[in-house]
């Protein structure tokens, strides 16, 4: 089982005269800058220049740097970058301007885990990772809460950056919620499995094909899409809420007998060897290979595959009835 840490593990003295440089002012940047700041530690923003992101800072009260200006004699420097982005501005900005002793931090291993970034020997490397969105994570904190987060130590040069990761994450209320230890390769590997097998890359592919199959056999699209797209929501919320059981026992019992006798049908044996090539190729770092390329060369099936689906019948029925559902806010 996994070691769980809450706030009465946490010393957030150890950050008391320290100052943590944030890159990146986005989706986690900005709630962990401002729940730090909140939590009583001095925090540098670092943003581009001009960028939306740059205003959204200024706006929040912070006085954005540039990276390269920002991270000068600072004591952690906490990447929220794109993945994508993070190696190019780690080389240009960031190492020149590292000393010995400092802590980089990550909220995802990927450039770690598959040694894109090479740090140093003599800085500590930690990550600590929210299980959910910036917003998410700012939003529980100003209620006095938490969301739950990760940590990891790659490197511990100083001999204290787990003492010093967990009071990074009490800053940011993650104690609150509670901190599991793991390791960067853990955390990477997951997680990519997740967002690939399960959360965005099979979830998309069972709905289109759902609705693909209901349209073929003459069905009317708008009734294809509550069934399958629409009611996802309402079925992953109560997962999501205490569980599969809880699914179960709160659906009709025609619903979980269909679950029973239909599941295994569409979610094969050969689709779990599927699974198993898809983390083969995560854990040999043939997919970050491939990402890091498909960015390389302006990102051509990437794009090419939003169009695609930017096209599907699909997202123009859904577009078509959202607006008739007067709750949804309109993105």
């Amino acid at each position: 089982m996994a070691k769980i840490h809450y706030d009465e593990n946490a010393n957030l003295d150890l950050l008391k005269d320290k100052t943590i440089c944030i890159i990146g002012y986005g989706s986690q940047g900005h709630a962990h800058a401002q729940n730090l700041r909140d939590s009583g530690v001095n925090v540098i923003v670092a943003e581009r220049e001009g960028s939306p992101n740059w205003q959204k800072a200024i706006d929040d009260g912070w006085q954005p740097k540039i990276t390269s200006e920002a991270v000068k004699g600072v004591d952690w420097i906490q990447v929220l970058l794109p993945d994508e982005l993070q190696a190019a501005v780690y080389e240009k900005e960031i190492a020149p301007n590292l000393k010995p002793g400092i802590t980089l931090g990550f909220s995802h291993g990927f450039n770690i885990r598959f040694e894109i970034i090479k740090p140093p020997a003599d800085i500590n490397v930690v990550m600590i990772a929210p299980k959910g969105p910036g917003h998410l994570v700012r939003r529980q904190y100003v209620e006095g809460k938490g969301v739950p987060c990760l940590i990891a130590i790659e490197q511990d040069a100083s001999g204290s950056a787990f003492d010093t990761g967990l009071a990074y994450a009490k800053g940011i209320g993650g104690t609150r919620g509670g901190v599991i230890e793991t390791t960067f390769a853990e955390e990477t590997e997951t997680d990519l499995f997740g967002e690939q097998v399960v959360l965005c890359g099979g979830l998309v592919e069972l709905i289109k094909k759902g609705f693909e199959t209901l349209i073929e056999a003459g069905y009317q699209p708008e009734v294809a899409y509550f069934e399958c797209l629409h009611e996802v929501k309402l079925i992953t919320d109560m997962i999501f809420e205490d569980g599969i059981a809880w699914m179960n026992y709160s659906i009709s019992d025609t619903a979980e007998y269909g679950e029973y006798v239909t599941g295994k049908k569409i979610i094969t044996d050969e689709t779990k060897q599927t699974m198993k090539k898809v983390l083969d190729n995560i854990k040999s770092g043939k997919f970050a290979s491939d990402w890091l390329k498909e960015n390389k060369t302006n990102r051509p099936e990437f794009n090419k595959a939003r169009e695609e689906l930017s096209k599907h019948p699909v997202e123009k029925v859904g577009k078509e009835l959202r607006a008739m559902m007067s709750w949804l806010k309109t993105k």
